[in-house]
């Protein structure tokens, strides 16, 4: 498992790597928040350490735009302020949890724990397939770590097809499914934004997600591991 720690005090950053290197954890580090903002989109990191009072960017502005990029990467915020404020607006940032300085090393271990284990846990709140991502509850969707905006309707839809992977869907099941009443058989509305979906979360020179199966219907065809990881 790999940890990048995101703090400009030198001691700490010494202490926590000899530490968590005793207990068998990689370790990356960063001085600032621009460079531990790169290091947290590009490297393959399973846990950042994200102190809050950074030269540059400061912490919660890390941590909001990494939450943009890497959703679910799990992040345990640093300070040395112990106001409830600071730490509940750590949390509305997006942080999984919080530790306050200076703190024992066993319970940061405890707390590395935690969030290992809460990640590895199924989301029921999103969906998934290959490098595509749906968070149902924000109403977010990611493709290969970027987000992409879709309206509310192009997102129920998606949500839909995405819960029927490799299944011929009608038009009239998607009409009765998505806009929940019944249009005219010959509207072509589910043909329009399929259309505008495709345009947002297809990628150039790829197949699409979402097949035309002529005469029955829409089938969505879920990126491969291979088509995700390029």
């Amino acid at each position: 498992m790999r940890i990048l720690i995101v703090e400009d005090e030198p001691g700490i950053v010494r202490m926590l790597e000899r530490g968590l290197s005793a207990q068998g954890y990689a370790c990356l580090s960063a001085e600032d928040g621009e460079t531990g903002l790169r290091m947290a989109l590009e490297e393959d990191v399973d846990v950042v350490l994200l102190d809050i009072m950074l030269p540059g960017l400061d912490g919660r502005e890390v941590l909001r735009r990494l939450r943009l990029r890497r959703p679910g990467l799990p992040v345990l915020m640093l300070t040395a302020r112990d106001e409830v404020e600071t730490k509940v607006g750590s949390l509305d940032a997006g942080a999984d949890d919080y530790l306050t300085k200076p703190f024992a090393f066993e319970e940061l271990l405890a707390r590395i724990r935690a969030l290992v284990r809460r990640a590895d846990q199924p989301e029921s709140t999103i969906l998934r397939a290959g490098d595509l991502k749906v968070d149902l509850l924000a109403h977010r969707v990611w493709r290969a770590g970027r987000q992409i905006e879709l309206s509310s309707r192009e997102f129920s839809l998606l949500e839909y097809l995405m819960r029927h992977p490799r299944q011929v869907l009608s038009r009239q099941q998607i009409l009765s499914a998505v806009w929940d009443y019944a249009f005219d058989p010959g509207s072509n509305v589910v043909d329009v934004y399929v259309r505008y979906l495709r345009r947002k979360i297809d990628r150039p020179g790829e197949p699409s997600l979402i097949t035309t199966v002529r005469g029955a219907g829409y089938r969505f065809d879920p990126p491969t591991r291979r088509e995700g990881e390029r």
